[in-house]
């Protein structure tokens, strides 16, 4: 088993339900392939560097889990499929973006108790 990171961005125009939905369904799948979530974020609305499909903005959400190597290939096809989904990004962590990772979430969960 090892560890990823994928980041996907979600079209702007869609509800706050439509993005809940959509993030569910990908939770769902991983669940469903045996991923264990090591963290999840929501990085809300953010503009983009570049227009993707005429758009500026898109909402962000970033998934950390560690699962089979062979389940990535169907999570990809799962992201393609969604038209939602305007970009993603999966990437295998090694063991220094493994303690960077720790370290960004030991962050930001002490900001929030501050």
């Amino acid at each position: 088993m090892n560890q990823y990171e994928a980041v996907f961005i979600l079209n702007p125009v869609l509800s706050e339900d439509q993005i809940k939905e959509a993030v569910k369904k990908f939770e769902t799948f991983l669940n469903d392939k045996g991923a264990k979530f090591v963290n999840k974020e929501n990085w809300g609305l953010k503009k983009l560097a570049y227009p993707i499909q005429n758009k500026k903005s898109g909402f962000y959400h970033l998934f950390e889990f560690t699962v089979d190597p062979s389940i990535i290939g169907p999570l990809e096809v799962e992201f393609r499929r969604d038209e939602r989904v305007m970009r993603y990004l999966t990437v295998k962590l090694d063991k220094f973006a493994i303690e960077w990772a720790k370290k960004r979430v030991k962050k930001i969960k002490s900001k929030i108790k501050s």
